[in-house]
């Protein structure tokens, strides 16, 4: 990176200034081989000289890589990053355009970036999330960087970046998002330890009764009062169709003719409401 430092001192008479250019210890001179590069054909002399290219400024690459370290990828990954970066500004660099430097900081640092965006979220979000993120969490550090600062309200991160509250409820959902837990993870350091996994509901199966009970409950209503006699007895008295023949006076086939058209038509009255929701047509369905 080119830094201007002035050259006029206090106590000195101001005359015009002038601005030296101090480059970086990581910025070797290569302009003779960039030229060099630029003139050969495809082929082991310019893959030598690329690969000289690359080494030279490979150390820059490496502190570009440093400035992301602890965001959740390693140091070696990031400069692996940095260094295809480097390769793709050396590639892609025109001589006759200026310092190769110039051209290759902005070049490394967006691989770098585009690899937290594109390869580091554990949950995929849109691009316009991962933007209001990146507002969110700079506002946040910019809110909270003096000493005993309170954590910022939603409202106050979004007054500081102009987003609304809904835009930045959704920054901060996706704060979340970066990072994943694993179900196998452990939640308790104590003998008996439990995953997270055993922390999580399942499907209760008791719904599905409720939900049939509370849906048959209008057609075994509107059945004749034998037939939601004989269904008690069967079903909430426990007794055989036997039992229940000798209780009516009539015989144990007619029970059963009996308790069959009653379930029929309570279950079709059930189905039928059912595919009425789904369908304006509301055909019955018959089981």
């Amino acid at each position: 990176m080119l830094i201007e430092t002035p050259t006029h001192r206090p106590g000195t008479p101001e005359t015009t200034t002038t601005a030296t250019r101090r480059r970086h210890d990581d910025a070797p001179d290569t302009a003779a081989l960039f030229a060099r590069m630029a003139e050969l054909d495809e082929g082991p002399e310019r893959e030598a000289v690329r690969d000289e290219l690359v080494t030279l400024w490979l150390p820059m690459a490496h502190r570009i890589a440093g400035r992301f370290r602890d965001r959740g990828e390693s140091i070696e990954d990031l400069r692996q990053v940095a260094a295809l970066g480097l390769v793709k500004a050396i590639d892609r660099f025109d001589p006759s355009r200026g310092a190769f430097e110039s051209y290759a900081v902005p070049t490394i640092t967006g691989e770098v970036k585009r690899h937290f965006r594109d390869r580091m979220w554990a949950l995929r979000v849109p691009r316009r999330v991962q933007e209001l993120r990146n507002k969110v969490r700079v506002a946040r550090r910019e809110l909270t960087q003096n000493p005993g600062s309170p954590e910022p309200s939603v409202a106050d991160l979004a007054t500081h970046t102009g987003l609304t509250e809904e835009e930045v409820n959704a920054g901060l959902e996706a704060l979340d998002s970066f990072s994943t837990l694993s179900l196998d993870a452990e939640l308790s350091a104590d003998d008996d330890g439990y995953s997270l996994a055993d922390s999580l509901g399942a499907a209760d199966s008791s719904y599905d009764i409720v939900v049939d009970r509370e849906s048959a409950k209008e057609g075994l209503r509107r059945l004749p009062e034998r037939e939601r006699a004989i269904l008690y007895m069967r079903f909430f008295e426990d007794m055989t169709q036997s039992r229940i023949a000798d209780h009516l006076g009539i015989s144990q086939m007619h029970v059963s003719r009996l308790i069959s058209r009653s379930c029929a038509r309570v279950r079709d009255e059930v189905l039928g409401q059912r595919t009425g929701n789904r369908d304006s047509g509301g055909h019955s369905t018959t089981a």
